[in-house]
């Protein structure tokens, strides 16, 4: 007997005693973990390069430095990205997670950071539309005194000293509590765009910060929850065979799927936007980018931020979604496609 049976459909069924070992998943884990490691230090890499005026790794491949310190940072930084990997490494050899348990603590681990995504959306969107409306009212100044009121008319100053301690409040608040809260996002939206309707058509009263911030809550709730959505199997699929395939063939297509398109693509979006100091998504952040109205929200730079935060929580989810595919096709237990079959 083979240590996989087949049931009607032709998904396979791990037999008691027979189920795949954690140790022949390592290659898989291995190769998830590193490249996670490998986001994370060109993230802090793009943090210390652009924000602290470190030299990047450039400079060691003939590139241009950034900044003036010496080719030694440039190393450094390199080794950064082989200490995370190493990292991962010894994480994968120490334990002894199967695919599913890793991949479970994957999307955990991108939950709590999307949680933390929306709840800095909606506190610092809340707390730029009352800041814009006082200034509008003239009444920011009698509420704080003249000289804060005049730095939060500035964005260098509302960026760093606002914005980044309410984002930082918002990870805090999302370790402890377990909700992602996007139905409570989609009817802020709803509620931003009905104050909307009613202050142009009742109180002839319209102000761009209103506009700013329903764009704001609507981009977050769409480019936050795609990584949720992938995790839920609620991405809409065009395809007409998918749904009849075995559980083993669709964990082939997912995993090839997951690393062809899925990582790839996110790959791009960080390289693209992140590569450089004038690139799309870190020009906009250096700079505290802000509309062109007057007293709109200052949240356009958020905005740029919100095409990484789409690319790394994708990046993570597509890892997890990868690992639960070949554990799939390794007939590991524990599946949704293997719910409803009983392990013998």
């Amino acid at each position: 007997m083979t240590a996989l049976d087949m049931v009607q459909d032709g998904s396979p069924v791990v037999k008691s005693g027979e189920e795949p070992s954690p140790e022949s998943a390592r290659i898989y884990r291995l190769f998830g973990w590193i490249v996670l490691a490998i986001m994370t230090a060109f993230l802090l890499n793009n943090y210390l390069t652009y924000w602290q005026d470190l030299p990047g790794i450039a400079p060691i491949y003939g590139g241009a430095a950034n900044g003036s310190l010496p080719i030694l940072w440039s190393w450094l930084q390199l080794a950064l990205y082989g200490a995370l990997v190493l990292g991962a490494v010894a994480y994968v050899l120490k334990s002894g997670w199967t695919l599913r348990e890793d991949s479970r603590r994957i999307s955990d681990i991108n939950a709590f950071l999307i949680r933390a995504a929306f709840f800095a959306v909606l506190i610092v969107g809340l707390t730029d539309s009352v800041i814009s409306f006082l200034r509008i009212e003239d009444l920011l100044s009698g509420v704080v005194g003249k000289e804060l009121a005049d730095d939060l008319g500035r964005a260098q100053f509302r960026g760093p000293y606002l914005h980044m301690p309410l984002i930082a409040l918002s990870v805090v608040i999302a370790a402890f509590t377990r909700t992602l809260g996007f139905t409570w996002l989609a009817l802020l939206v709803v509620v931003a765009e009905l104050f909307i309707v009613i202050g142009r058509f009742v109180f002839s009263y319209e102000q761009a910060f209103l506009a700013d911030l329903v764009r704001f809550w609507y981009a977050a709730l769409f480019l936050f929850a795609s990584a949720y959505t992938l995790l839920e199997e609620g991405h809409v699929r065009v395809d007409v065979f998918y749904a009849g395939l075995s559980t083993r063939t669709k964990g082939y297509v997912n995993a090839i799927g997951s690393v062809v398109l899925g990582m790839s693509l996110c790959t791009v979006i960080l390289v693209i936007g992140m590569g450089g100091k004038q690139n799309i998504i870190n020009s906009p952040i250096l700079t505290y980018e802000t509309t062109q109205a007057g007293f709109g929200l200052f949240v356009k730079y958020l905005m740029a931020g919100f095409l990484g935060v789409f690319a790394v929580s994708m990046m993570i989810q597509f890892v997890a979604y990868f690992m639960d595919a070949v554990a799939d096709i390794r007939g590991e237990p524990g599946g949704r496609d293997h719910d409803s079959h009983s392990v013998q």
